[in-house]
C-alpha cells in the first residue's frame, strides 16, 4: 500500500522538469541582473559597498521567510511566480561579487596597455577585462547553481511543483523513500549542472574554444531534457469506478457533472490533507473533472490561493478560520463557529461554504500515559504545578498562534518550555521523553499507537475544528461543481478519519491508498449548518 518506485518514478518528469525551469530560469534572470551591476560596480566605488551589502542582506534572510514572503507581496499568487522571485534574488550574490572581484583583479597593466593601443573604456571592458575575468565570473555561477538548486526543494510549500515534494511530502507520511528519492535527484541534479559549468569554466580558463562550445551544448541538452515533459500535458487520471473489494463509493458515478473541467484541489502539508486531497481528487474523477493537486501550502498561504482563485477547492479547519482569518478570540460552539465563519467568508472574500465533511481535527495536549500518571496529570490545568519543568513541543505553527496564546493564558502555562518542531516527529518526541507534552491533533493515529492521554480542556479554551469543505469565489460558479461535492458534506466521521491517518502514519500505505478507505456512504444527508446555499 506504501508508495513505491513506480509512483515515485512516474512523478519524477513533471517534478524534474518544474525544478530544473525554475532553477535555471531564476539562475538565468539573476546573472542578466548581476553581471551588468558587478560591471557598474567595478567602475563606480561608491556603489560597490550599497550594491554588495543589499544582495548580502538579501541572502542572510532565510529562504523559506524568502519564499513565503513573495505570495502577500505578490498579492496571494503562488505557484512558479513568487518562487522564482525569490530564487533569482537568491542567486545575485555569488555573481554579483565575483563580476566585481573578477575585473577588479585584472592586472592594472593590461588595462593600462589597451588603452594605449586606442581603445576605449568599453572596448577595454569587453575585449580584455571581461573575457579575464570570466573564469570568476563564472566560479560565482557555479556557487549559485548549487545554492539555487538546493533551495529551490523548498518552493513546494509555496505551490511550485518541484524535486521538494518528494522530501516534504515524504516526511509528513514517514516515506523515508520517497525523502532519499527526493535527496538523490536535487543532488544529482546539482552536480550535474555544477560539473557541466565546470567544463565551460576550464575551457574559458584555458582558452579552449570548442572545449567550451561542448561544454554549452550539454548544459542546453541537459537543460531540453529536463523541461521537454512540461510542454505536454499531464493526462489526467481516469474517473474511478468500484470494484469488488475496494472501498468505492456505493453508488454509480455520474461524470456528466463535471465532464472535460479542469479542478484544482489545495492542501496543507501533513498526512491528513494529503489524504482529503486524494479523497476529493477521487470524487471529483468520478464525476468528469481532470483535477490537479497543490500540496503542502502553509495556512495562510493556502487561504490566499482559495480566495484568489489560484486553487478551486480546499478543506480548512473552522477553528484555524475562527482565529487566522476572522480574527475572533473567544471560540463558539461548533455548530455556531460553523455558521459564522461560513458567513464571513462569504461576505467578505466570496469563498463559499460547502458544508462540514462531518469530523473534527482540533488542537489537543498530550502526553505519554505513564508520565501524566506519575505527575497527577489528568487535564491541562494540571499541567501549572509542573510548568517550569515540562518542556511541550508542538508544530511550527502552533505557538505563534491565538489558539494556544488562549489556551496559556487560561490555564497559566506561560512558564512552559517551547519547543517547535515539524510534525513528523511530535509524537515520536513524546514517545520517546524528548519532550514532555505535545499539541496533538484529535485525529491522529499515533495517539492510540503510542499510547498517548489527551488532556481534558475543561475551559474549552481550544476552539472546535471542524474540517470544512471550501470552494473559491470563481469555482462556485462552475456548473456542477457544488452538485459534486454536496454529497461529502457529513460523508467522514472521526473514526474513519483517525483510522485513515494510522493507515498512512502506522502502516506505511500511501494517501491515496488511504483516501481509499473513505467512503461516501450515504449520499442523500443534509448539508449541515455551514453548507452553502446557491
Amino acid at each position: 500500500m506504501s508508495r513505491g518506485l513506480d509512483d515515485l518514478l512516474a512523478d519524477l518528469p513533471h517534478l524534474l522538469g518544474g525544478h530544473l525551469l525554475l532553477s535555471i530560469g531564476a539562475l538565468a534572470v539573476g546573472i542578466a541582473i548581476s553581471v551588468p551591476l558587478g560591471v557598474l560596480a567595478s567602475r563606480r566605488e561608491r556603489l560597490r559597498g550599497p550594491l554588495l551589502a543589499i544582495t548580502g542582506v538579501i541572502q542572510t534572510i532565510p529562504s523559506l521567510a524568502l519564499l513565503a514572503l513573495m505570495v502577500p507581496l505578490l498579492g496571494g499568487t503562488i505557484g512558479f511566480l513568487p518562487a522564482f522571485l525569490a530564487l533569482t534574488l537568491y542567486s545575485m550574490l555569488p555573481t554579483l561579487r565575483n563580476t566585481v572581484t573578477g575585473i577588479l583583479e585584472v592586472d592594472a597593466s593590461v588595462t593600462e596597455a589597451a588603452r594605449g593601443m586606442g581603445m576605449t573604456d568599453r572596448e577595454s571592458l569587453v575585449r580584455v577585462e571581461l573575457p579575464l575575468a570570466a573564469p570568476v565570473i563564472i566560479a560565482g555561477i557555479r556557487t549559485a547553481t548549487v545554492w539555487v538548486v538546493g533551495t529551490a526543494t523548498l518552493a513546494t510549500p509555496v505551490g511550485a511543483p518541484c524535486l521538494g515534494q518528494y522530501i516534504f511530502q515524504g516526511l509528513q507520511t514517514r516515506n523515508w523513500t520517497a525523502v532519499l528519492f527526493g535527496c538523490v535527484f536535487v543532488a544529482a541534479l546539482a552536480i550535474v549542472l555544477d560539473q557541466t559549468i565546470a567544463l565551460l569554466e576550464y575551457a574559458v580558463r584555458t582558452r579552449r574554444r570548442v572545449l567550451a562550445r561542448a561544454a554549452v551544448a550539454a548544459l542546453a541538452a541537459v537543460v531540453i531534457a529536463g523541461v521537454a515533459p512540461l510542454a505536454f500535458e499531464r493526462p489526467s487520471a481516469p474517473a474511478r469506478t468500484a470494484t469488488p473489494g475496494t472501498a468505492a463509493s456505493t453508488s454509480d458515478p455520474e461524470t456528466s457533472l463535471l465532464e472535460g473541467r479542469s479542478v484544482s484541489v489545495g492542501s496543507k502539508g501533513f498526512t491528513e490533507q494529503y489524504i482529503l486531497a486524494a479523497f476529493l481528487a477521487r470524487e471529483l474523477e468520478r464525476h468528469g473533472a481532470r483535477v490537479t493537486t497543490v500540496p503542502n501550502m502553509g495556512s495562510s498561504i493556502l487561504f490566499d490561493a482559495l480566495r484568489n482563485d489560484t486553487v478551486d477547492v480546499v478543506v480548512d479547519y473552522s477553528g484555524t478560520l475562527w482565529a487566522t482569518v476572522l480574527k475572533r478570540e473567544e471560540p463558539l460552539d461548533r455548530t455556531a463557529t460553523l455558521i459564522d465563519v461560513a458567513a464571513f467568508l462569504k461576505d467578505r472574500y466570496g469563498v463559499l461554504a460547502v458544508g462540514s465533511l462531518g469530523f473534527e481535527n482540533a488542537y489537543a495536549l498530550a502526553m505519554r500515559r505513564d508520565r501524566a500518571a506519575a505527575l497527577g496529570v489528568r487535564a491541562i490545568g494540571d499541567l501549572r504545578a509542573h510548568a517550569q519543568a515540562l518542556t511541550i513541543g508542538g508544530d511550527p505553527e502552533v505557538f505563534g498562534r491565538p489558539e494556544w496564546q488562549r489556551v496559556r493564558d487560561a490555564y497559566g502555562l506561560a512558564s512552559l518550555r517551547t519547543r517547535g518542531m515539524d510534525s513528523t516527529f511530535l509524537y515520536g518526541a513524546v514517545r520517546d521523553g524528548e519532550v514532555d507534552v505535545i499539541t496533538a491533533y484529535s485525529t491522529d493515529g499515533r495517539i492510540a499507537a503510542f499510547d498517548l492521554l489527551v488532556l481534558r480542556d475543561p475551559l474549552q479554551a481550544f476552539p472546535p475544528y471542524d474540517a470544512m469543505l471550501l470552494v473559491s469565489p470563481a469555482a462556485a460558479a462552475m456548473p456542477g461543481l457544488l452538485e459534486a461535492l454536496r454529497p461529502l458534506v457529513n460523508s467522514i466521521d472521526d473514526g474513519a478519519m483517525r483510522e485513515a491517518n494510522r493507515r498512512v502514519d502506522i502502516d506505511g500505505w500511501s494517501p491515496q491508498a488511504a483516501a481509499e478507505t473513505l467512503v461516501v456512504e450515504d449520499r442523500s444527508r443534509g448539508v449541515g449548518p455551514a453548507a452553502a446555499t446557491d
